[in-house]
């Protein structure tokens, strides 16, 4: 009797026995003789050429038929499937009566969920963009507050005709300079690129104007290269503009919020002309937002009634003609708005906390000429305004009192010289106390420097010897007369140094007669005899207003 291995316990059962075995789950016992007498013998039958494989155990054989399941190499797979290989399927233990079922089930699929539909990559993009960007103008008639683009205005009538020249555009934040440069590239239908002066160098500018060039000798068109902040860009990076915008290979579009005579090189200066765009009103600032909070209702469908036309103007006035940061508070109020028990006042005082200030651009400068004017035109309440724009702002008070001492000489001068020391102590308390404390120092040194008399004397005087020495350079080496020239040793002497000098202590309220300037300047007189001059205002209405005094 023919024995074969159990393939799950190990023992031998009679190869008759097997399956009978296996659905048992190993639980017969094997039938094995129990006689010690081998079984007989089978005849040996003589050899073949080829010997026969011997018939595999029913257990690797299907019962509908008795030939035995040869396994077939596995199919060739591609490179793909070698590198990224199918997870197997489970392999699960199963009876040989259920196969023949199993097969002639039907197969039932789990009904999988329908797939959510899938977003267009401009439309994710878009809705990442801030509202700022959403509302970018696309067009020259959606442009806002700028003449030089509305109708008649002298850059529409050059984008219009195709003439569109280099140009610089200088403004102040959010007045449309960026805007403008895209709308020219969607009018123009040139190739258009877009860098910033702070993250690009002469690789990439080169790279650019190798491209333009290329592009015109092929297709003939024209490339608009716009750079952004372009008064971030030093000389040598200012330079490299200079061929190809003089070969007209491009057309370079310059956005800068610095004054571009200080901030731009003439050289590329002359090659471009300069518009300057002013700052939005507040009318213009308002449109801008009633159009965006129109755009937006379709995502905000249940829109606050505290986005009523009294906060759009207060957000456009508090956002200074800066339509970036009209339209980003605008955004924060559509956030805020969702938050309970908001109401109009919160809402203002968490949209309205910073003032707008710049600490290194114009508005610096601006501020400071302001506050110069008013204590110079002995107006307090003026002084004071400004003085307090400029520390909310975040002005350096040092900077504030190192001025102060420059208008103690300038402006008052004569007139009352303790001024001088006030201004000079007031640095010293700055130093010494710093803020906030120190504002009331500020504060009083202005207030002080205001209410002084005026005298430009000195000042005057010293600006007429300036003037003198540069316009005739031959004075400054005019020879100092010898009366007044100092000896020391007794060769000076014998050359007569300091011969015919009076020396004014020795004489009676020492007055003398004695000339103290060159010959070729005998007479003349750089110091005035009146403290300020003697211009009058026609726009005084009566001689009560000449005195120092003004109004806000």
């Amino acid at each position: 009797m023919a024995l074969v291995p159990c393939p799950i316990c190990s023992k031998e059962i009679p190869m008759h026995a097997i399956n009978k075995h296996l659905d048992s789950n190993c639980s017969t016992e094997s039938e094995t003789p129990t006689s010690s007498a081998e079984p007989p013998k089978t005849p040996k039958t003589p050899r073949t050429p080829k010997t026969p494989k011997a018939p595999l155990a029913s257990i690797f054989t299907s019962r509908k038929s008795s030939v035995a399941i040869v396994p077939t190499p596995p199919p060739l797979r591609s490179k793909a499937e070698t590198q990224f290989p199918r997870p197997s399927p489970r392999l699960e233990k199963r009876g040989f009566e259920d196969e023949d079922v199993k097969q002639d089930a039907p197969v039932h699929h789990q009904q999988q969920p329908p797939p959510t539909k899938r977003l267009k990559a401009s439309d994710v993009l878009r809705g990442a963009m801030p509202l700022a960007e959403k509302m970018r103008p696309m067009s020259l008639d959606e442009v806002c507050g700028q003449d030089l683009v509305g109708k008649g205005g002298v850059l529409r009538g050059l984008i219009e005709e195709g003439r569109v020249p280099s140009m610089i555009l200088w403004g102040s934040p959010g007045c449309g300079k960026t805007t403008i440069a895209r709308v020219i590239s969607n009018v123009s239908k040139a190739r258009f690129i877009e860098l910033s002066a702070t993250a690009s160098g002469i690789p990439e500018f080169k790279k650019v104007f190798q491209e333009a060039r290329s592009e015109l000798l092929l297709t003939g068109k024209k490339t608009i290269l716009f750079v952004d902040e372009i008064h971030r860009l030093n000389k040598t990076q200012q330079d490299a503009f200079l061929a190809p915008v003089e070969k007209g290979e491009i057309t370079l579009i310059g956005a800068t919020t610095e004054n571009p005579s200080f901030k731009v090189q003439s050289a590329l200066l002359s090659r471009c002309r300069t518009f300057t765009l002013t700052k939005l009103s507040q009318s213009s600032i308002e449109a801008i937002l009633r159009r965006a909070l129109s755009s937006e209702s379709p995502d905000h469908p249940k829109l606050s009634p505290l986005l009523d036309d009294e906060l759009l103007s207060h957000l456009a006035l508090f956002s200074d003609g800066d339509a970036r940061s009209a339209l980003n508070l605008l955004e924060l109020s559509l956030s805020l708005c969702t938050q309970p028990n908001i109401t109009k006042s919160r809402l203002k005082q968490s949209l309205t906390k910073t003032l707008v200030y710049d600490r290194s651009g114009d508005m610096h400068y601006d501020h400071i000429s302001a506050f110069h004017k008013s204590i110079r035109g002995s107006c307090a309440d003026a002084a004071l305004f400004w003085l307090g724009r400029m520390l909310a702002g975040g002005e350096d008070p040092l900077f504030i009192a190192r001025r102060m001492v420059v208008i103690a000489s300038e402006d008052v001068g004569l007139a009352d010289n303790s001024m001088l020391s006030l201004a000079t102590a007031t640095v010293l308390a700055v130093q010494q106390v710093g803020l906030p404390e120190a504002r009331i120092n500020l504060a009083h040194c202005a207030t002080a420097l205001a209410l002084a008399r005026k005298s430009t004397r000195a000042y005057k005087a010293y600006g007429k010897v300036v003037g003198l020495l540069e316009g005739d350079p031959g004075m400054a080496g005019a020879p100092v007369p010898l009366h007044l020239r100092n000896a020391p040793t007794r060769l000076m002497e014998e050359l007569d140094y300091g011969r015919g000098y009076k020396y004014n202590p020795d004489y009676r309220e020492g007055r003398v007669k004695q000339e103290y300037l060159p010959k070729e300047l005998g007479g003349i007189r750089f110091l005035d005899d009146n403290d300020l001059g003697d211009r009058v205002d026609p726009d005084l209405e009566d001689e009560e207003d000449s005195e120092y005094n003004c109004a806000l």
